[in-house]
């Protein structure tokens, strides 16, 4: 058995994102079925992920809340002389330093791993883009970070019985036998493996739960004895430069290019694993080994080993370093797990040169825009935070292969606020339950974070039309609030799948303003900015938590061939600001994802593309 969790037959899982379509800001299309083809059961993508941000201490107290959170590409924005002086007040007053500096701000906030409201927000972003696991990073001592990863586990059993197909867990310990690695071993089979918790959020390889971690100092008696039988063990080597034998069973986590095979399997003639990277704190100078990442020439986001630095301005946005690992995974290594780093690292400590970096000052694992390695959207990127998001989804499809798309039913005319006019109207656009709770907690050192913004849980929809009609039906999980509430169950259609037309590609937006007697409003797109022109209503019926809406096909100017991508959001916080999709009310499908529905008679099902452009890196 790989790649399933013990009982995963009796998994159910609700919602099927993978057909789902989203383009980037830079009109970077995700490929379709059509591409990708049909889904490949034996290929797997984990996912490196930080459970550290959870407090300066391994035991998880809290920050000192007197200490300013310091955003490294801030700082030297405003005062670029920062980069020469390690006792710069930019950086912190003398006792008031901040343990750990951001590279950029995360577009949840400088959080905790400790927030049930981010930790879900992450739970249906990944599994959005199809990983399947996540490796928690506990390389640095004996440190679990138990806080973290318990209330992760929560919240991912709470999100796997609403839906969300979450990642599985995977633990990576130190890069040696050391005594750290044997007593994380022992603590986590004490605390968690050996009583059988969160059994259904494990990942398994060769059948059994994988570990990322040594076992050559763990005893062959008692509880060590029970510890080597119950894992199975990849080991991490550590080394950006291939130091792996690819017959040890040893995995890595990050190179330089030409990236490796891992643990060749004999028997199916195929590598187990291999890394993609979206940039490494390594340069030529230092033989491809980890260096700081602000020396120069260091293998930022916009390095590649084929074509150079790219010169661009903006460079940092294309992702060629990510996508030369990607395509070398895919097209040549094409082994069982690619492993990807990383999710949300974020964070780096600031040394001096005592410390063996760079002078007069350095940062190793994160840097600026270019010399980091996290995908999880960040806010200083305006609307372009979430392109690595989009890359990631794109490839993982190249890799994984797809589930094939619902057909569309025949033409039918609903009769909006009867029941059961929609019992045989396919395919059903899925929605993830229960994730509308309101966010309290606290973030890193003087950081607070609230959101109230969740209000009508959207669970699912369906399209249907007919020869003058096209019917939209969205469901609740509870009763609809009143439609006069401010930024109310907004749908929004994308009629010609483009982006280059209308906001963010989006045509016709309904319900923008509230709906009245003579039904809901209707707008098109002014063009790219956040401005609408009513064109007509619809009507539309109310009954408890279903909201049903009729649109003229005149005024979306389509006929019986329809093929167009939609989504529904309620409780939008910031107009015009399409990352607020992520983060406040309920969006459905999550983020820049959008439902397909396709009506056509020749080639009813498949993905059809109508955006010129390309994904291109």
């Amino acid at each position: 058995m790989v790649g399933l969790s013990a009982n995963a037959k009796s998994e159910r899982v609700a919602t099927e994102s993978n057909h789902w379509m989203l383009t980037d800001a830079l009109g970077r299309k995700a490929c379709g079925y059509d591409v990708a083809g049909d889904r490949k059961e034996d290929r797997f993508v984990g996912m490196f992920y930080w459970t550290w941000h959870q407090g300066f201490d391994s035991t998880g107290g809290n920050d000192d809340t007197s200490i300013e959170v310091k955003n490294i590409s801030e700082v030297l924005r405003l005062h670029p002389e920062a980069m020469d002086d390690y006792n710069h007040p930019a950086w912190g007053e003398p006792g008031k330093r901040p343990g750990v500096f951001y590279w950029d701000e995360p577009i949840f906030g400088y959080y905790k791993t400790t927030d049930p409201w981010v930790l879900r927000k992450h739970a249906e972003m990944l599994a959005d883009a199809g990983v399947d696991c996540v490796f928690f990073d506990c390389t640095n001592g004996a440190h679990i970070w138990e806080n973290s990863f318990r209330a992760l586990l929560k919240t991912w059993d709470k999100a796997q019985k609403d839906g969300v197909n979450v990642p599985k867990i995977v633990f990576m310990l130190p890069f040696a036998p050391t005594d750290d690695s044997r007593k994380s071993l022992i603590n986590l089979y004490n605390g968690l493996y050996g009583k059988g918790e969160y059994e259904n959020l494990w990942f398994y390889w060769k059948g059994k739960p994988l570990i990322m971690a040594y076992s050559d100092n763990l005893a062959d008696t008692g509880i060590e004895r029970k510890i080597r039988e119950f894992f199975t063990f990849r080991p991490g080597q550590p080394d950006y430069v291939f130091g792996s034998d690819p017959a040890t069973p040893q995995w890595g986590w990050l190179e330089v290019f030409p990236t490796h095979g891992y643990c060749y399997d004999k028997e199916k003639r195929q590598f187990e694993q291999c890394v993609v990277g979206i940039a490494q704190n390594a340069r030529a100078l230092s033989g491809g080994h980890c260096c700081a990442f602000n020396l120069s020439d260091t293998y930022g986001r916009s390095y590649s080993y084929l074509k150079g630095f790219d010169s661009r301005e903006d460079a940092y946005l294309y992702g060629w370093n990510f996508q030369e690992q990607w395509n070398r995974a895919i097209d040549y290594l094409k082994p069982q797990m690619v492993f990807v780093t990383g999710w949300n690292e974020w964070t780096s400590g600031m040394w001096t040169k005592a410390h063996g970096w760079s002078d007069p000052l350095s940062f190793v694992d994160q840097f600026d825009r270019d010399h980091s390695r996290d995908i999880e959207p960040t806010k200083g990127w305006g609307d372009k935070g979430d392109v690595y998001y989009q890359q990631l989804v794109d490839n993982v499809r190249r890799f994984k292969g797809m589930a094939k798309p619902q057909t569309a039913s025949a033409p039918k005319t609903i009769e909006l606020g009867r029941a059961h006019e929609w019992d045989d109207v396919m395919p059903e656009y899925k929605a993830y339950r229960g994730n509308t709770f309101h966010r309290d907690h606290r973030g890193r050192y003087n950081k607070y974070y609230t959101n109230s913004s969740g209000r009508n849980d959207i669970v699912g929809s369906k399209v249907a039309h007919d020869r003058d009609y096209v019917y939209f039906r969205v469901e609740t999980a509870e009763a609809l609030t009143a439609p006069t509430d401010p930024h109310w169950m907004m749908l929004l259609i994308d009629i010609d799948r483009y982006k280059a037309t209308g906001w963010n590609g989006y045509d016709f937006i309904v319900n923008r303003r509230s709906p009245e007697t003579d039904g809901v409003c209707i707008e098109k797109s002014n063009g790219s900015s956040w401005e609408w022109q009513q064109i007509g209503n619809g009507k539309y019926v109310v009954s408890g938590n279903v909201l049903e809406i009729a649109i003229p096909k005149k005024l979306l100017g389509v006929d019986d061939n329809l093929s167009f991508e939609f989504k529904w959001n309620d409780n939008m916080q910031h107009p015009g600001d399409i990352m607020d999709f992520y983060v406040n009310g309920d969006t459905a499908p999550g983020g820049r994802f959008n439902y397909i529905y396709e009506s056509l008679p020749e080639s009813i099902g498949h993905t059809v593309c109508a955006d010129s452009h390309k994904a291109s890196y």
